[in-house]
């Protein structure tokens, strides 16, 4: 099957390492009857905003619409004010296309050194399930200053609701972010989530909140998880706030399967479980649209200062495009580019700086490519 995949190699090292993705899926392709690729590139990122001034245009939300997938680099340039980017090509593409799950996959490979004293390949191998669309991100918030009578008014009136004080001094400040939790986008999230650890094999799902002081938006998203949770019997369920999912996550890795969070804690324990993981330089990422337009990507950011120098460690890109290839159906191709990324890492011979070796970035994905043709 021909697959139509838009590029967006973006900022920093993402080119580098997305070269590196395409190179491993090209192989992947050639190793597995009846797959063909045809690679779409769009310039969104920095260079294309210092230079035109826009971000993602209209027209090409379209002809990304046309796309079976897109494969992002990196985004983030520091002669950009921060958020600029990220919120004009990340969170817009994720929004446009309704990519209402952050999947992220947090696994250990063998022959990578883990931070966490003897912890195996065996102990962590387990999937976070991220709601994309909703909670802190959906951008409702501003400042008050109190400059004029009626924005005076409004500080006063957060000021003795929320916290029982009376603010009367001209120009002070309030800023203020609301979060939003939906019934239908916390179903959608928790419900993939069920079924990711039935199509997994996994006995458990891990709901994360801190509904005991966000009371409002995390009853709710506790409420649901109750609900879907009876569909799936076979399956056991638990909470956890998520202060202590950080601590658990380093105890003990092995006793989480599958979790499922909101938009924003996502956000923070995603990370911690690269870190457990090995890096982010093995870190990979899907935003995913179960009827739509999916994106992957690593999720290690633009990383500037190494951009150029054909360094950076390219496996969480190239595990990105192997997500990629399980939601497209591909699982054969997907197994492939897995197990040679396993023979690889077992050797030990071709590693980067950050996994304790000196290869360089296109050494990793030739490697990569290597093993896939022996398989």
């Amino acid at each position: 099957m021909k697959h139509q995949i838009a590029v967006i190699p973006g900022d920093g090292i993402g080119p580098e390492v997305i070269r590196e993705g395409i190179k491993v899926l090209g192989a992947a392709a050639e190793a597995t009857p009846g797959l063909e690729f045809k690679f779409v590139d769009f310039p969104y990122g920095a260079n294309h905003y210092l230079k035109t001034g826009e971000i993602i245009p209209d027209e090409g939300l379209k002809q990304l619409s046309k796309m079976d997938a897109i494969y992002l680099g990196a985004v983030g340039d520091p002669r950009v004010k921060t958020g600029i980017l990220e919120q004009g090509i990340l969170l817009k593409l994720r929004f446009y296309f309704e990519q209402y799950v952050n999947l992220r996959p947090i696994k250990l490979y063998p022959g990578v050194p883990c931070p966490l004293r003897d912890k195996r390949p065996e102990d962590i191998d387990f999937y976070v399930v991220r709601e994309n669309a909703e909670d802190f991100y959906v951008g409702l918030g501003g400042r008050c200053r109190g400059r004029s009578k009626e924005e005076l008014e409004v500080v006063r009136s957060i000021y003795r609701v929320k916290f029982g004080l009376d603010v009367d001094a001209e120009g002070d400040e309030v800023a203020y972010q609301i979060g939003v939790v939906s019934r239908k986008g916390a179903e959608r999230a928790i419900r993939y989530a069920f079924e990711l650890a039935k199509r997994k094999g996994k006995k458990r799902v891990t709901s994360v909140d801190k509904a005991n002081v966000l009371t409002h938006i995390y009853s709710l998203w506790r409420e649901v998880f109750e609900r879907v949770a009876r569909d799936y019997p076979d399956i056991e369920t638990e909470f956890s706030f998520v202060d202590a999912i950080c601590m658990w996550f380093v105890k003990n890795p092995e006793w989480y399967q599958v979790v499922v969070t909101p938009n924003m804690f996502g956000d923070i324990i995603t990370d911690l479980g690269a870190m457990i993981q090995g890096g982010m330089g093995l870190a990979a990422g899907g935003n995913i649209n179960p009827e739509g337009v999916s994106m992957f990507e690593p999720i290690h950011g633009s990383a500037p200062k190494h951009a150029g120098k054909n360094v950076a460690n390219p496996l969480a890109t190239i595990l990105a495009g192997q997500m990629m290839l399980e939601q497209l159906g591909e699982q054969e191709a997907a197994n492939k580019i897995e197990q040679a990324i396993i023979e690889v890492l077992k050797e030990g011979k071709v590693r980067t700086y950050d996994l304790g070796g000196k290869s360089s970035t296109s050494e990793v994905g030739d490697a990569v490519v290597e093993k896939i043709r022996e398989l």
